[in-house]
């Protein structure tokens, strides 16, 4: 279509006066797949809820697809809500059909795409079963299912994974990834940072409202300090011998057989070039292990321990309340 399927500008919204999101820019550029993170009441729900125009910014803009968001252009947009809901007394093929009619599809292709989806998702021989009798896994299956029906070209996901079990889990992690390979744009809110690792180009990490990361993965794991843990016999002062050698190394808490040490990188050097060092430098090694960069670790390293530990809360918990 063009334009940037959303860019938000200086974005502030606020209840009363709680602040909820403070001037909040980014935008997500086509074909890509962006992880909007944070913990629960960061700010993510009310910013994707100003996306979609559902609220209004009290400053700054937004812009989807080029123009504020109306009839006309949310047509083009997959929008799954974190306060997940179905008409219960519908079957699971008239609810997705029913969706992608709203969304401009004909009855006929409407009901075909239902079919589709739900025999691709191993949930056909319950096309005509009421979403109350649906367990709640396949519930919030047919409700995935009804964003994506009508093949939008962005779809807006808040807190997809919340309450699905780890198959189910999964099986949206291969959706996600499908509709990307069919074109679309996707951006995706989330609080576990392991699903962003798998899934995304980008990522976009807020903390009380406020943007702390903007970038991509490489981009976010190399603000970081890049080391390594390394075990030597008891009593050898590996900082001693590591430090002319460009590399620092502290005593850490690990445990394990002998004296544990964290050696920091300096840039341009990694691991090989640390484990090299020691043994040039006679250190009597018992182990050795490189850090894997984490988003996880990202985050603690922007906002700190007691912050990122609100990862952590129950999905439940809104905006509003975790303030």
């Amino acid at each position: 279509m063009g334009a940037a399927p959303l860019v938000m500008s200086g974005a502030t919204k606020r209840f009363g006066a709680f602040t909820a999101v403070k001037a909040l820019s980014f935008d997500v550029p086509q074909g890509q797949i962006v992880g909007f993170l944070g913990p629960n009441g960061a700010g993510k729900s009310t910013s994707l809820r100003m996306a979609l125009g559902v609220m209004q910014p009290d400053e700054g803009s937004v812009a989807l697809f080029g123009r504020a968001p109306d009839i006309s252009n949310l047509r083009h947009v997959g929008f799954l809500p974190e306060e997940r809901g179905l008409y219960k007394k519908m079957s699971a093929r008239d609810t997705i059909t029913y969706f992608a009619r709203l969304k401009g599809m004909s009855a006929a292709d409407a009901k075909a795409r239902a079919n589709e989806l739900l025999e691709a998702t191993g949930l056909g021989a319950f096309k005509a079963t009421r979403i109350s009798k649906l367990s709640k896994g396949m519930a919030q299956k047919v409700q995935i299912l009804s964003t994506l029906a009508h093949r939008p070209d962005f779809l807006i996901l808040d807190e997809p994974f919340s309450g699905l079990d780890p198959m189910n889990q999964q099986t949206l992690e291969d959706l996600i990834r499908a509709e990307h390979k069919r074109g679309a744009t996707i951006l995706f809110s989330t609080h576990v940072m392991e699903h962003a690792e798998r899934l995304c180009d980008r990522i976009v990490m807020l903390a009380r409202g406020r943007k702390v990361f903007d970038g991509s993965l490489d981009a976010a794991y190399a603000t970081l300090g890049q080391g390594a843990r390394m075990a030597v016999e008891h009593g050898f002062d590996l900082a001693a011998v590591m430090r002319p050698k460009g590399f620092e190394a502290h005593r850490a808490a690990d445990k394990g057989p002998g004296d544990s040490w964290r050696v920091e990188f300096p840039s341009g050097l990694g691991a090989q070039d640390a484990l090299r060092a020691a043994l040039e430098a006679g250190a009597p090694i018992l182990g050795f292990q490189p850090e894997e960069a984490r988003l996880r670790d990202v985050f603690v390293s922007l906002v700190g321990e007691a912050e990122a530990a609100a990862l952590d809360a129950p999905a439940s918990v809104t905006e509003v309340e975790a303030a």
